[in-house]
Order: C-alpha cells, then structure tokens, then sequence
C-alpha cells in the first residue's frame, strides 16, 4: 500500500487548518472524529471574525448601514446553502440550530397537526437518535405507530419489506441520507418513490450526506432535508431545513417571536412569509455567514473530488486494518456503498480502552454507541470504534490509526 500512502495526499491542505498543527501528548494531531465534527478552516474562521469585527448587526430590522450589510451577508448564506442542496428556491431554507432542531421542526410544525390514531409513520433500526426520538415523541402525542425497515447483514438497509412496510396508513417516511455509524449510503430515491406512491412525506436526515455527497433535493425525492453545519467545516449551533414550499406554507410555526409576524394583536397573530415564519428572535448570523464560507471552501475542492478522495481513504483503510489482529469491521463491502466511515472492534478490548490507548498517541476517534443504540443491539456489541475522514486526512493518519491500534493490541493481549 506504500504506493497508495505516496500518491493520495489531503485533498485540502492541513495548513488551511490550525488546529491540525498542534501536538496532543506529544504527538501530533491525526484528528479521525469528522463524523461527529469537522475542523475549521482559516477561511471559516476569517469569515466569522470578519462579520463580528465589520458588519455585526442585527438583521431584517435596521435602516442603519450595518444593518443592511447584515441582512445581504445572512440571505446570502442563506443562497448559498440553497444552492449546495440543489433546492431553487432560497425562501425554502429554514435556518435552524443543526439537523436534530430540523427534525424537531418537521415533527412538532407537521407531525402534530396532521397526524391521528392508527396512522403510520416508517423509520430504519439504523437511525440516529435525532432521527428517531423526535419521532418517538410524536408518535406518543398523536397515536400514530412506528414502523421499521430492517437492516441486512450486510449492513444495508433490508428493502425486501419496503412494500409491505408502506401501506396507506403510512403518513411519513424518515430516514438518513447515510449512516454515522456505518456510513452506508442508503438509497433514497426508491424509498421516496415507494412512499409517494401512497402519498407520504419523505423526511431525510442529511446530516452525514450534506457534507460528503453530491445532493440535489429534488432528484432525492426528499419532501424535507436536514443539515448540520459543524459536519461540512462551518460552526457548531447552525444548520438548515429544506422543505417543499407547500408544505412549509400549510405548515404552523415552530416557535413564536420576534421577526416571524406579520401583524400581532392581543388575542392573536398572522405570520411572516417564508422562510422568517420559522425564525423566531435573533438569528446566529456569524454562523450562517460561517456556513456559507464552509460550502464555498468545499465548492471549490469539488463534490466529485470529495467523495472519490473519501472513498479511496476508506479502501486504504479496510485494507490496512485487515492486517490488525482481531479487528472486525462493520458496514457494507461495497465501497460504492459507503461514505468515509468504518466502523470495528477489536476482539476482547473495549472499544473505550482502544481509544484511550490511540489518543495518547495523538489519534482521537470515537468510541461508543455512536446514538444508534438499535443499530448497536442489531449488531450484538455495546459499542463500536469509528474512524471518519474528510478532506483533510490522508493515509498517513491511517498509518498512526493502525500503529495505535498494534499499540493496543500489545498492551491488552
């Protein structure tokens, strides 16, 4: 594999990242948590710094010079993630926290209204808890009944049952563009178009694809998509809803505020139009400006590029990991299948020890249930190790991955 180390370098340079150059215990950063968050960019950082040193203000309610400057920055941003998910229409991105507040949304400003007893509502055993709570929660206040599509041995999605699992009762499909604890790729399109066919909704929790995936809303057949920004190089405390503009109008706000009237009495209000319906008080602009200098960063490194320089990670890193000991991998063979993740353990170590042993040699990924606890149970183990890469890994810190885990072989047996 040394020819495949020498060739495939970052597809960013890790000097556009500060945090990348600091040692931890002694070592240097090889930082493989990007399923959970991703590092920053100097453009990101100057991005944000800039807002708040020139233009910071409130929006939409100035006549004043920063005011103004505010309001074009945030709609902007707005635009530009518009753009990034292929939906045409601005007004039909909805600013939230991250993509569990956007699930939130659907659930509570939809759900709650449209939902009675006895109706359906089909999820996969391969949720994220943001994913699968909300959606708990409704069923609980509205009578509605959860269904499950199955996971198959190969650590795809079981469509076998597709047809039988919607029916006419089904109200709502949600499900993850791509898994964060396996990063399997599921495929959308035929889900969405089995759940059309009976006039459901299709909810899709996009938090993992946003940032590693071409995405065009349409061609998904999504009804909703969700995003988190801090997963695609942007802030923490910002993402995004995409919702068919339709469904957004029919739809009661989420919260009440400022900013998301048209006209308050005292026994009543009517509501902005979109998308300030759904942005109740203050917005967190300096991330949305953030979040649009995240996408411009990726836009300009190429979908295309991304998801192959990603996929060649993720084959370095199966093979070099079969040459461990004791590790089992899971998640599906296919490489054209998958997103940059792998998911293992190593036999009679806990997944928590192994990391321990790694970050003390300056390797941080994640050790745990990864919020998927069904999926966990699915696979008979309490938890997992995983390893997620992005644009700025290469295989050296594949190599120091490796390394750590001979490392951990040694010392636990």
């Amino acid at each position: 594999m040394a020819d495949v180390s020498a060739r495939l370098q970052p597809l960013a340079p890790k000097a556009d990242f500060p945090i990348l150059a600091q040692s931890i215990h002694g070592q240097p950063l090889a930082y493989l948590d990007n399923a959970a968050t991703t590092q920053k960019p100097i453009a990101v950082l100057d991005a944000i710094e800039h807002f708040y040193r020139h233009d910071n203000a409130n929006v939409h309610r100035g006549l004043y010079e920063l005011s103004r400057r505010a309001t074009e920055v945030y709609e902007g941003a707005r635009a530009t993630v518009a753009a990034w998910i292929g939906a045409r229409d601005p007004a039909e991105v909805i600013w939230t926290r991250g993509t569990t507040e956007a699930l939130n949304l659907v659930a509570h400003a939809w759900g709650l209204d449209q939902l009675r007893p006895g109706d359906e509502l089909l999820l996969s055993e391969m949720e994220h808890h943001s994913n699968l709570v909300p959606w708990q929660l409704l069923a609980r206040r509205t009578g509605a009944v959860l269904r499950f599509l199955r996971i198959a041995e190969d650590g795809t999605l079981d469509l076998g049952a597709l047809d039988t699992l919607i029916s006419e009762r089904t109200r709502l499909v949600a499900v993850a563009h791509v898994s964060n604890a396996l990063g399997t790729v599921h495929p959308v399109r035929r889900i969405a178009d089995a759940a059309h066919a009976v006039g459901a909704l299709v909810v899709v929790d996009g938090a993992q694809g946003a940032p590693h995936l071409p995405v065009d809303v349409s061609a998904l057949g999504a009804d909703f998509y969700a995003l988190s920004g801090h997963k695609m190089l942007g802030p923490t405390g910002i993402g995004a809803l995409w919702g068919r503009r339709e469904l957004l109008q029919a739809m009661a706000p989420y919260q009440g505020g400022g900013d998301m009237i048209e006209t308050v009495e005292l026994e009543g209000s009517t509501w902005a139009a979109l998308p300030n319906k759904f942005e109740a008080g203050t917005p967190h602009v300096a991330g949305a400006v953030g979040l649009a200098a995240a996408i411009r960063y990726l836009d300009a490194l190429g979908r295309d590029a991304i998801l192959a320089h990603e996929r060649e990670l993720l084959a370095y890193a199966l093979d070099a990991l079969s040459t461990v000991p004791g590790i089992r991998t899971f998640g599906p063979p296919e490489l054209e299948r998958r997103s940059g993740v792998v998911s293992f353990q190593m036999e009679g170590v806990h997944p928590h020890d192994v990391a321990t042993v790694l970050d003390t040699r300056g390797v941080a990924i994640r050790a745990g249930h990864h919020c998927a606890q069904p999926l966990m149970r699915h696979l008979g183990v309490p938890a997992t190790n995983r390893a997620s890469f992005y644009v700025y890994n290469s295989p050296a810190d594949v190599d120091r991955l490796v390394e750590g885990l001979g490392e951990a072989r040694r010392i636990f047996g």
